[in-house]
């Protein structure tokens, strides 16, 4: 575990230090696209996040390989060498498609190229395991158009959450977590060799979204970019199949004493073919949703809209910051009930605890449906935005503002003044001048 703690901080580190020099080197390069309809940031803000992500990952790597434990999983197996060489090209793609725009069928055939790379390698799934049949093994057809499948599809998801600030790289370092808790215990638990990868991988992720987070937090100073949301899509994936099709269920050695106790003992088996979604589960959902509204309206499913579920969270009254950590928490909630049911399925105060969860991520959900107005002589205990002359006089205000045609008043309409690369203010350029991050 120590090592492990090493390379997560190493990988933090790393990319931490990283993304301020990248974030000056895309403002140079002019990676700033001007603002779109369906964009919810106000400047245009730099890319190629993604540079320093991936200059993680490569760190975290090395050290992995320098520790006297971990060093063992490169020595017993190829699969870090098959993900280093996956990543870079989706990398290298991301890193074009941010400056230069590429087109959605290429990023798509190259998806598919870099995850041949990786099953070319050795990292593939070879069987599942099916609840009433057992262990299923695969040919290596069926086991290939798998592993590029599952590596197309959580790639896209992860880059179609990718609307607000933080929300990509919050929702896979939860699912990163999730996922290291898990795999840490297939192999450290039930002392499974082949879990070592996935546990690496799960851990140098977790870093990657870590140290980029502080900057790409609301207001974000970067973005992490398609170069950002294909590689840690890809890094995702990777660890989901590394587990998922490379640990042999029958491994576990499960199956003992009479039907009801193999049951419950069956759950760590059976749960690798669920928590690869369950940790993807609100990307996943969004990349769906995405594709049917756009098929059902006569559009490509790759052109983009405003009708994902972060912009839904924003129409009904959510802040920036309030639609992220409900995204973060429903996350949370399904990635670590799924690893908490796989430990002890037996146990109801599990699912009790998920269904009480579940029901105030409700509560919160719907928050801005209702108008909580405080007594007046609890005016003072909270914020001015539940305090009845408040909301008062914000109405008046608003009726104030609008002229005799209900039109706004002109400043209202004007457009934002153009930011130019490499002028301070751009979007918090705390890089190349100074700013506030509370205004």
């Amino acid at each position: 575990m120590r090592e492990y703690l090493l390379t997560l901080c190493v990988t933090v580190a790393v990319t931490y230090l990283l993304t301020g020099p990248v974030r000056k080197f895309a403002i140079a390069a002019g990676a700033m696209p001007q603002i779109r309809a369906r964009d919810v940031h106000r400047e245009p803000t730099p890319r190629l996040g993604g540079i320093a992500m991936f200059g993680g990952l490569c760190a975290g790597l090395l050290v992995a390989d320098h520790l006297p434990n971990l060093n063992g999983v490169f020595e017993r197996s190829n699969e870090p060498r098959a993900l280093l060489s996956g990543a870079a090209l989706i990398w290298l793609i991301g890193v074009l498609d941010d400056k230069f725009e590429i087109d959605a069928l290429i990023k798509l055939g190259a998806q598919m190229i870099s995850a041949g790379v990786m099953v070319m390698q050795g990292l593939t799934i070879l069987f599942i395991p099916v609840p009433g049949i057992g262990t299923v093994s695969l040919t290596q057809w069926q086991g290939n158009l798998l592993t590029v499948a599952l590596v197309v599809i959580t790639i896209n998801a992860v880059n179609f959450v990718d609307g607000l600030d933080g929300l990509a790289a919050g929702l896979v370092c939860i699912a990163s977590a999730a996922f290291f808790m898990y795999s840490y215990r297939i192999w450290y638990g039930y002392a499974i060799e082949a879990a070592a990868p996935a546990t690496l991988f799960a851990a140098i992720l977790m870093g990657m979204c870590v140290g980029f987070l502080p900057h790409n937090m609301h207001p974000a100073r970067i973005f992490m970019g398609d170069s950002g949301s294909m590689l840690i899509g890809l890094v995702l994936a990777a660890s989901a199949i590394s587990i998922a099709g490379q640990v042999d269920p029958d491994a576990l050695a499960l199956f003992a004493g009479g039907e009801r106790n193999a049951t419950h003992a069956m759950v760590p088996v059976f749960i690798p073919l669920v928590l690869p979604l369950t940790i993807i589960a609100i990307p996943v959902a969004d990349l769906v949703l995405a594709i049917v509204r756009r098929t059902w309206n006569g559009q490509s499913p790759f052109s983009a809209d405003r009708g994902h579920l972060h912009h839904r969270l924003l129409e009904i009254g959510h802040s920036h910051s309030r639609a992220v950590l409900i995204m973060y928490f429903w996350s949370a909630l399904i990635a670590f009930g799924a690893v908490a049911y796989s430990v002890n399925s037996a146990s109801m105060w599990i699912v009790l605890m998920i269904v009480a969860l579940s029901a105030v991520g409700l509560v919160l959900l719907l928050l801005p449906r209702f108008t909580p107005r405080a007594p007046r002589w609890a005016e003072g205990l909270v914020p001015p935005r539940y305090r009845r002359s408040e909301r008062a006089a914000e109405a008046a205000a608003e009726a104030a503002a609008l002229d005799t045609s209900g039109e706004e008043p002109e400043p209202a309409r004007e457009a934002a003044p153009k930011a130019v690369a490499g002028v301070s203010g751009v979007n918090g350029a705390t890089a190349v001048g100074p700013r506030s991050r509370f205004r």
